[in-house]
C-alpha cells in the first residue's frame, strides 16, 4: 500500500495517508492574486476588488432577458405541490428544457444560453425563491455535473459529445462520496479497472447522496484505477451514460428538506466506461472535483440570497402588520433587532456573492478563497436569517405552509425554508470542512516557509535551510503588521462615513494575521489539528470580506442609483456595526475559550464515561447498521422504478 492509496481490503488509511491525498489534490500555485489570500496575509488589497466590479453590458442584456422569461415562466410553478409530492413533476422539467435553463452555464458554441456567473446565480437566486428544490436540481446538473468540469477540463470532443446534450435534454449529476468515506478522499473505494485491450474500464463500487443521480442522464462519477503497467492510477474522473449497463439506483433518499430532491444510492456493477470518456489524466480526478467546485460553490450563497430577500419581505409585512400588545411586533425591539439582522444581512450576502461571481467572469483573480468563504459564510448566515424569521412569526413560523392555507391564511413556507436551508451548512463541503480547506489557504504562506522545520520527516540539513528561509519572510513580512493605513483618519475617505469600517478591516486584518503567526510559533506543527482557533480564524477572515463587500457595493449602488444611496449605506452601515461585534468576540474566544475541556469531556463520552446520562429515555432509531447501504426492500425498488419512470 503506498501513503496514497488506500488498504485494498479495508479501505483503511492512517491520519497521515489521508492529509497526503488531501494535499497532492490541492491546488498550490498561485498565478493570480487573491483578495482573501491577501486578507489572511494582514494586507488589505482594495486595488483588487475595487471599484466595485460589475458585468459588462453586453452580459447584462444577455441576462435581463433569460430572467424575464424565467420569472415568466416560475410565476407558473406550484411549489406546494412540489412539497407534497416530494418530486419535481414533469411538466416543470419539461418547462425548464424549453426555457434553456439547463444551459444556462454551457457556452453558446455547445447549445447552451452563455450566462456570465453572475446572472447564472441571479437565476438561481429567482429560481431558489419558488423551489430551492428545483434550484439543486439545476445547480447540481451546471456547477459540479458534467458541464463545469468538461468546460475546464474536458478535451473538444468531449465538449461537442456532451455538452449540446446537457443544454437541452439531459440532466447530469456529480458522484464523489461513499457510503463510509464521507469528505476523506483518501478512502475511495470504488474502482475503475482498465480493460486488457486499453479501450475502456469496468467501474465498480457503491456511491451515496448522488444528488440528480436518481433522474441523471449523464454522471460525472470519480473512481479509483488501480496502478498497473501503463496506468498511473489514482483517483480519476469519468462520464458515465446513466442508463448503462450494470448501473442500479438503489433508493431514493429522503431528508428534512428540499422534499423534491432527487437524490440517491447507486450501485456499479462492472459499468462499462469508454476510455474517450475519462475527464483528464488518470490521478487527476480529486484535482478536477476540488477545481470544479472553486466556482460551483457559488451556487449555493446564491440560493442563500434568495432566502433572504424572501425572508425582509415577510418580516417587513409580518412586523408592520401584526399587532401585539398594543404595536406592530416590528416595533418591540427584540423583533426590530431581528428584522435589522435579516434585512442587513441579506443585502451583505448578495454584495458578497456578486462580487465573488464577478471576480469569477473577469478571471483577473483566484477566487478560491472567496468562493469558499462566501460558501461558508452565506450557509451560515442564511440558516440564521430562516430561523430568526420563524422566531418573528412564532407559531406561524412553526406551523407548515399547508396547514396555514386550510384555514384560511396566508401559506407562507417559514419552516419549510429552515429546513431547505439547514443542507447548505453540509452540501458541497461542511462548515466542518470548509474550516480547515481555508484555514490551509490561509497559513499555506506559513506552512510553505517553515515546512521543514516543523515537518518531522525532514534531517537537519533540511531544517537549517528552512529556517534560513524563514528568516528572510518573517523579516520583512511582521514589519508590515504594526502600522498600516487603517490607523489613518484620512484614509479610505472616498467612501465617506462607511470609511470607518474599511478601516476596522484593514486594522483587524493585521491584528489577525499577527494573532496567526503567534499561533505558528507556538503550535508549529500541531497548528493543524488546532481546528476551534483555525475556524475563528477563517470566521474572522469571513466576516472582514463581508464587510469589505458591503462597501463597495453600497459605496457603487449610491453612485449608480443616487434614489438608492441613502438605504444602501443605512444597510451596509448597519451590517458592519453587527460583523464588527462578531469579529471582536471571535478574536477573544482565540485565546479565551473552552477548547481544551471540551476535547476532554467528548473523549470521555466516548468512553462511554456518561452513559448514565442517557437513562430515563427510549432509542426511536430503525434497526440497523450506522453505516453502510442496505439492500433494498420491494418498496424501495418500486418507488425508484415509479421515480425513474
Amino acid at each position: 500500500m503506498t501513503a496514497t492509496e488506500p488498504d485494498a481490503a479495508t479501505g483503511h488509511v492512517d491520519e497521515r495517508q489521508a492529509r497526503k491525498v488531501a494535499e497532492a489534490a490541492r491546488e498550490t500555485q498561485w498565478r493570480r492574486p487573491s483578495f482573501g489570500k491577501e486578507l489572511y496575509l494582514g494586507r488589505l488589497r482594495l486595488d483588487l476588488v475595487s471599484p466595485y466590479p460589475r458585468p459588462e453590458a453586453t452580459a447584462v442584456a444577455t441576462g435581463e432577458a433569460f430572467l424575464s422569461r424565467l420569472r415568466d415562466f416560475c410565476a407558473t410553478i406550484d411549489a406546494q405541490r412540489i412539497e407534497d409530492e416530494e418530486r419535481i413533476p414533469d411538466e416543470v422539467v419539461r418547462g425548464l428544457k424549453d426555457l434553456g435553463a439547463l444551459g444556462m452555464k454551457i457556452p453558446e458554441d455547445y447549445g447552451g444560453l452563455g450566462l456570465s456567473q453572475v446572472y447564472y446565480n441571479k437565476a438561481l437566486t429567482l429560481v431558489g425563491s419558488v423551489s430551492p428544490a428545483i434550484g439543486a436540481l439545476l445547480s447540481a446538473h451546471q456547477s459540479i455535473g458534467v458541464p463545469q468540469p468538461l468546460k475546464m477540463f474536458g478535451t473538444e470532443e468531449q465538449k461537442r459529445a456532451f455538452l449540446p446534450r446537457c443544454a437541452t435534454t439531459d440532466i447530469s449529476a456529480f458522484l464523489l462520496t461513499e457510503p463510509d468515506v464521507g469528505s476523506d478522499p483518501a478512502r475511495l473505494r470504488a474502482t475503475a479497472t482498465p480493460t486488457e485491450d486499453g479501450t475502456a474500464y469496468l467501474l465498480d463500487g457503491v456511491k451515496l447522496w448522488t444528488t440528480n443521480g436518481v433522474v441523471g442522464d449523464l454522471l460525472v462519477v470519480m473512481a479509483r484505477v488501480p496502478k498497473a503497467e501503463g496506468h498511473r492510477g489514482g483517483v480519476t474522473a469519468f462520464v458515465v451514460e446513466g442508463d448503462a449497463e450494470g448501473i442500479t439506483v438503489e433508493n431514493r433518499n429522503r431528508f428534512m428538506g428540499l422534499r423534491g430532491l432527487e437524490n440517491g444510492v447507486t450501485r456499479f456493477h462492472r459499468v462499462r466506461v469508454p476510455a474517450e470518456n475519462r475527464i483528464g489524466r488518470e490521478g487527476e480526478g480529486l484535482k478536477i472535483a476540488l477545481s470544479t467546485l472553486n466556482t460551483g460553490r457559488l451556487s449555493l450563497p446564491a440560493l442563500c440570497v434568495g432566502a433572504g430577500k424572501w425572508a425582509t419581505k415577510v418580516s417587513r409585512e409580518w412586523g408592520r402588520e401584526r399587532v401585539q400588545w398594543g404595536r406592530p411586533v416590528g416595533r418591540h425591539e427584540e423583533i426590530a433587532k431581528k428584522v435589522s439582522f435579516i434585512a442587513a444581512t441579506t443585502y451583505a450576502m448578495e454584495a458578497m456573492l456578486d462580487l465573488a461571481s464577478q471576480l469569477a467572469d473577469d478571471e483577473r483573480n483566484d477566487i478560491r478563497i472567496e468562493a469558499a468563504i462566501a460558501k461558508l459564510w452565506a450557509s451560515e448566515m442564511a440558516y440564521r436569517v430562516a430561523d430568526e424569521l420563524v422566531q418573528i412569526r412564532g407559531g406561524r413560523g412553526f406551523e407548515t405552509a399547508g396547514s396555514l392555507a386550510a384555514r384560511g391564511e396566508r401559506g407562507i413556507p417559514a419552516e419549510q425554508m429552515l429546513r431547505d436551508l439547514r443542507i447548505n451548512r453540509i452540501f458541497e463541503g461542511s462548515t466542518e470542512i470548509m474550516h480547515l480547506l481555508i484555514a490551509r489557504e490561509a497559513v499555506d504562506a506559513h506552512l510553505s516557509v517553515a515546512g521543514d522545520i516543523i515537518d518531522p520527516e525532514s534531517d537537519s540539513s533540511a531544517k537549517v535551510r528552512a529556517v534560513a528561509k524563514a528568516g528572510g519572510f518573517y523579516a520583512t513580512w511582521l514589519p508590515t503588521l504594526v502600522v498600516g493605513e487603517g490607523q489613518l483618519p484620512s484614509s479610505f475617505s472616498e467612501f465617506g462615513p462607511l470609511a470607518r469600517h474599511l478601516r476596522f478591516v484593514e486594522r483587524a486584518s493585521r491584528k489577525l494575521a499577527r494573532s496567526t503567526f503567534y499561533a505558528m510559533s507556538r503550535w508549529q506543527g500541531s497548528l493543524e489539528t488546532k481546528q476551534a482557533f483555525l475556524a475563528r480564524v477563517v470566521d474572522i477572515g469571513a466576516e472582514l470580506f463581508a464587510t469589505s463587500s458591503v462597501v463597495l457595493r453600497a459605496h457603487s449602488d449610491g453612485q449608480e442609483r443616487p434614489e438608492r444611496a441613502q438605504g444602501a449605506y443605512e444597510l451596509a452601515d448597519t451590517f458592519a456595526r453587527q460583523s464588527r461585534l462578531r469579529v471582536d468576540h471571535l478574536f477573544t474566544a482565540m485565546w479565551d475559550n473552552t477548547d481544551n475541556v471540551d476535547g476532554k469531556l467528548a473523549r470521555r463520552v466516548f468512553d462511554d464515561h456518561y452513559t448514565w446520562l442517557e437513562e430515563g429515555t427510549l432509542d426511536p432509531s430503525i434497526p440497523g447498521p450506522l453505516i453502510g447501504p442496505a439492500e433494498p426492500g420491494p418498496s424501495q425498488r418500486e418507488d425508484v422504478h415509479r421515480t425513474m419512470g
